[in-house]
């Protein structure tokens, strides 16, 4: 059957189908009460109104969201540094990349955030449409009309086709789902669903109809001046030409059953912590519903209880509520383990003689190979921002990669810290997170030693640095 316009390819049908879960854990303690019994399925014979205040109180261990900011910050940690033969009106405008705000620095870090999530995102480099107000290139100049980038998410990727000429792979169609904002009525506006396709040379606008039985119909359209789409795809877990799939696709798994044995716990705490008042040797209630031993239950009540009678409350042993939390526990270990994978340096195949003979281009670790793919893709971007304007060459930017660590152990105790210093846990949580990996005694009270390091005061070399009373305001050390 033939795929209408705004149809996803079975290609992005095959990727999308991990998608959920992710745009689920990534909005939240509200997205992942919203999805309900999708990640948290219902008892056996649960009573609906049961299941509903057990969901109403669901909240969600951010694992994910923690971990995909930490990872996408690390190369990001120092400034994206632009090369020396990128021109000097590229530099200026990844001042202002996405004609936004964004600078060429936060939007690649908002990019790699998006491909270490979902696995497959793009950059689309686009160019304004003047008409007859630019005959020229001069006149595109005193317009300030110029190339700029549009981050394409995961979601707005429909379908694409392709062709192999001297063993290159290049896009000859491509379909992108987006939106426009239209006037509604005197004051208002609306939303609707449009689909750009591109292809070398052109591109096309399709409007969703406003009867849902209807065709979506052709709008708009134009032809462009490069003989190429100007798209570049940027990946998580490079599967294939415009396929990828999330590195931290397994860490996702792991926060749904955190999610899940969560709610278990904190529905057994509750039942817990309200005993139950347990009668025995009380009338029974006669067949008419008469008779049966009276109680009333207060500070001023006596009860009367019938011969060898007894009364007392009954108390959970509290043996479910440790293992549940030694559970979460292990759980909440297996998916900074899992994060951490990402950042441990592992032998690869080796490029080139020269690569041979430099240990340190062997051994890499998972996300520094990405950010490798991040910078080759940026440098395309600039390229095709460079061939808009009919320039020769965009140039090339580099990235910090200085961030790989030697073994597992290591790799989490470094995410912890970063965590911690990017304020995702307490310092508490990271001493004991680091004692649980062996990287500090086990003795080590965590409060006594936050005490003992704010009586000590700031380290040597840092005094002057910032004012004690407002952190954000320091004087640089400069004595001024």
């Amino acid at each position: 059957m033939a795929l209408k316009v705004q149809d996803q390819s079975q290609e992005v049908q095959a990727m999308a189908q991990e998608w959920p879960i992710v745009e689920a854990l990534l909005g939240g303690t509200a997205a992942m009460r919203k999805a309900g019994a999708q990640f948290l399925p219902k008892w056996p014979n649960e009573d609906p109104v049961s299941y509903a205040a057990r969901l109403a109180t669901a909240t969600l261990f951010p694992a994910l969201a923690r971990t995909i900011s930490v990872m996408s910050g690390k190369p990001f940690s120092k400034q994206l540094t632009l090369g020396d033969d990128v021109p000097a009106n590229i530099v200026e405008w990844c001042d202002d990349a996405d004609q936004q705000g964004d600078n060429l620095h936060s939007f690649a870090a908002d990019l790699l955030a998006e491909a270490l999530g979902y696995g497959l995102c793009g950059v689309l480099v686009d160019y304004p449409t003047v008409g007859d107000a630019a005959r020229t290139r001069a006149d595109e100049r005193a317009l300030g009309v110029r190339p700029y980038l549009v981050l394409i998410r995961h979601h707005q990727i429909l379908g694409w086709q392709t062709e192999r000429i001297g063993g290159v792979t290049r896009l000859t169609q491509l379909r992108l789902a987006e939106t426009a904002e239209v006037p509604d009525g005197e004051f208002g506006t609306k939303c609707v669903k449009r689909v750009r396709v591109l292809t070398p040379g052109l591109f096309q606008l399709w409007e969703e109809p406003e009867k849902k039985d209807e065709e979506y119909t052709l709008v708009g359209g134009g032809v462009t001046s490069l003989p190429m789409i100007p798209f570049v795809p940027f990946y998580g877990k490079k599967k294939g030409f415009m396929c990828g799939v999330s590195p931290l696709q397994d860490l996702a798994y792991l926060n749904v059953k955190h999610w899940q044995s969560q709610s278990d716990q904190d529905t057994i705490l509750h039942v817990a912590r309200v005993p139950v008042l347990a009668m025995i040797g009380a009338d029974e209630v006669g067949a008419d519903g008469q008779g049966g031993t009276q109680l009333t239950v207060g500070g001023s009540a006596a009860v009367r209880l019938p011969k060898d009678g007894d009364l007392k409350y009954v108390e959970h042993s509290g043996a479910a509520i440790e293992a549940g939390q030694t559970s979460l526990e292990r759980l909440e270990d297996q998916m900074v383990t899992t994060g951490a994978e990402l950042l441990v340096m592992k032998p690869g195949d080796q490029k080139s003689a020269t690569q041979s003979n430099n240990d340190a281009e062997g051994n890499k670790s998972d996300l520094q190979r990405i950010v490798e793919s991040t910078e080759d893709g940026i440098d395309q971007v600039l390229q095709l921002m460079a061939a808009w304007v009919k320039l020769p060459d965009g140039g090339h930017i580099s990235l910090f990669k200085d961030f790989g660590a030697a073994t597992l152990t290591d790799a989490s105790a470094q995410l912890i810290v970063t965590m911690q210093q990017a304020g995702l846990i307490t310092k508490e949580t990271a001493i004991r997170e680091q004692q649980r990996r062996g990287m500090l005694a086990a003795d080590i009270d965590p409060e006594t030693e936050l005490a003992a390091v704010e009586e000590q005061g700031p380290p040597l070399g840092t005094l002057g640095l910032q004012d004690p009373n407002n952190p954000g305001n320091g004087d640089g050390g400069n004595g001024q």
